[in-house]
């Protein structure tokens, strides 16, 4: 991969670095990430990314990771060395989209595949139904790579980057020749629970144990943490005490609540499903710094290629940001080797097989790709 950095987040220098990278005649796609801070809308860059001959995929993110920086702002710009097969999907909200049907039309057979980079609106409401079509069409014979782009400001916008420009809830995909090592870890462990899902919908909890779930939620909290948490410092408080769904055989899967509303349900990001069971969940900067660590060490050992790595990608999620503060260079020193090249994205969820067995999206969570 050819990385082409800029600090400043201007349209000016998005477009510079965009037409570097093309002068190059080995580069045969574009992975585009960019900071929310930029300001990238379709009116000013639009123009920038439908002129791009080649195929092209990314999106905005809150944050951005170059090698042990984190940027708030700027854009990085990946020429890929191959062409990639990529989809775009809209409707990511929509209940009437059949994704197995889609994915299928446009990926009859994988080839030679051997990665999928997998980019969403993080804020659309069916993520999970179209991980789980990913599954029931591919399985676990390619690796996968990814995440949610969007705001922190919780706000829907465009925020996919495509051939056609700028998009909103809709789905980019991209298949790899590109061999990959992929390692996930959280670093969150149980403070109390399981506690079934009785009641939800997509990604609202309703109920836990056929009781409210906010009130559930507000006493474990008053109990275990000494907190007192309103809808009002709810986003503050409860980016330390994410939900964990149970998963038979494998690391629970982290569920970020970040809103309460009509007092008593929990919005999170990613669905919740009716009849699975959550715990409370806590972590500490050694937990979370450690589990990144993990995650580098699976994703090594899972790669099987015979050419050495080159590039690692990190998918985080900001949340591990917010939560971490200054220490979060601590995670960013744990992931990075001078051997092969560190860029990712801080995102509104992140998309990975485990490695062996799951195909999920997660919330704050650490997601290695070692590639070649």
């Amino acid at each position: 991969m050819i990385i082409k950095a800029d600090h400043t987040g201007t349209i000016e220098n998005f477009q510079n670095i965009v037409e570097e990278t093309l002068a190059n005649d080995a580069v045969k796609g574009l992975l585009i990430l960019a900071c929310e801070a930029n300001g990238f809308k379709p009116e000013n860059v639009n123009e920038i990314l439908t002129n791009v001959s080649i195929p092209l995929l990314g999106g905005v993110f809150p944050q951005l990771i170059l090698a042990q920086t984190k940027l708030t702002r700027g854009t990085l710009v990946i020429g890929l060395l191959e062409t990639p097969d990529v989809l775009v999907i809209p409707g990511l909200s929509n209940p009437a989209v059949d994704y197995d049907d889609v994915i299928d039309e446009q990926y009859p057979e994988l080839g030679e595949a051997q990665t999928m980079m997998v980019f969403v609106d993080g804020l659309s409401t069916r993520i999970s139904a179209l991980i789980d079509s990913l599954f029931n069409v591919f399985g676990l014979e390619i690796n996968y790579i990814g995440g949610g782009a969007g705001s922190l400001t919780l706000v829907q916008q465009p925020c996919l980057f495509t051939n056609q420009g700028l998009v909103q809830d809709s789905a980019v995909l991209a298949l790899l020749k590109t061999a990959s090592g992929i390692g996930v870890s959280h670093g969150w462990h149980s403070i109390r629970g399981p506690f079934k899902v009785t009641e939800s919908e997509k990604n609202v909890i309703k109920t836990l144990d056929w009781r409210p779930a906010f009130d559930v939620y507000r006493e474990i909290l008053a109990e275990e943490a000494d907190i007192t948490i309103t809808p009002e410092n709810f986003f503050d408080l409860a980016k330390g005490y994410p939900f964990g769904i149970n998963r038979l055989g494998s690391e629970k899967v982290i569920r970020d609540p970040i809103a309460v509303i009509d007092g008593s349900s929990l919005v999170c990001v990613g669905e919740v499903p009716s009849e699975s069971y959550v715990d409370i969940m806590t972590g500490d900067t050694q937990s979370l710094v450690q589990a990144a660590a993990r995650a580098v060490k699976q994703g090594k050992a899972h790669f099987k290629a015979g050419d050495p790595a080159s590039t690692t990608l990190f998918i985080d999620c900001i949340s591990r940001v917010l939560f971490l503060e200054d220490e979060f260079a601590q995670e960013l020193n744990a992931v990075y080797d001078q051997a092969t090249s560190l860029v990712g994205a801080l995102t509104l969820g992140e998309i990975a097989n485990s490695g062996e067995n799951y195909l999920e999206f997660y919330n704050k969570t650490a997601v290695i790709a070692v590639m070649e």
